[in-house]
């Protein structure tokens, strides 16, 4: 199985494709729900703008609502172990802390006890930088208990902390973007003209349009990726892979 999981993973040339394979492949263990979240731009005290926060999952509607939209997650115990922490943990950990635990920590047990989200694993991974972070949540099919889950852990668990370290390095390099407007063909060009520190003028040169025609394919990069400059769009624009691209 897990070479045929990493031939479809280094295959795959989208996110989707990434994420619709590893959803698969993680059922295949017992876990039937994922929420997977990766930032890069994690502060001392909050993971960045919610616009800035990649965020994929196949739990219902209903709990995506609460708990992501609502930003329930920012209270969620195990998002917290997963924030100070690296590697894999058991769900036991709840209980084992419960006195240590928040009456907000305890509401989003209550939400995840109502929507069947009671026994898992979190994954906390390895980033090299010091602003990003990425974790996941592996949430058990319904009727296994969290000793279940620790003994499905206990034999395989090794195997499933390295699918997901993969999926996890496959999807922070491909070309993502957390805005409800992704860049177009022109504007990507004209930011990977900026990177290369030509001017407006240049770049008009280079592309054959006019300046003013440049200058509305930047301001509209500004505008689809929020930030006030064209250096920040670049660089925001990279860090989502979304410059300097190979066409699929």
């Amino acid at each position: 199985m897990i070479l045929g999981y990493l031939e479809k993973l280094n295959d795959a040339k989208t996110i989707d494709e990434v994420w619709d394979h590893h959803v698969s492949a993680m059922a295949h263990y017992g876990f039937d729900r994922l929420l997977y979240g990766f930032t890069r731009f994690r502060t001392s005290n909050s993971f960045g703008d919610r616009q800035d926060i990649l965020l994929l999952s196949n739990h219902s509607a209903e709990f995506i609502q609460e708990f992501v939209d609502s930003e329930m997650y920012f209270h969620a115990p195990m998002v917290k172990w997963a924030a100070e922490n690296v590697g894999a943990c058991s769900w036991r950990w709840i209980e084992r802390n419960r006195e240590h635990l928040t009456p907000e920590e305890i509401k989003v047990l209550d939400f995840n006890r109502r929507m069947g989200v009671t026994a898992g694993y979190s994954v906390s991974f390895k980033d090299i930088s010091s602003r990003a972070k990425g974790a996941i949540g592996l949430v058990a099919k319904p009727g296994l208990t969290q000793e279940d889950v620790d003994i499905i852990w206990a034999r395989h668990g090794r195997m499933i902390v390295q699918m997901n370290n993969v999926a996890h390095l496959k999807m922070t390099h491909l070309p993502y973007s957390t805005q409800r407007r992704p860049l177009t063909d022109r504007q990507r060009e004209v930011l990977e003209w900026v990177g290369e520190g030509k001017t407006s003028q240049d770049i008009a040169t280079i592309m054959g349009v006019s300046m003013a025609t440049v200058e509305k394919h930047l301001r509209l990069a500004r505008i689809a990726l929020d930030v006030e400059t064209s250096a920040q769009a670049v660089l925001k624009a990279s860090i989502q892979n979304q410059i300097f691209v190979l066409p699929r």
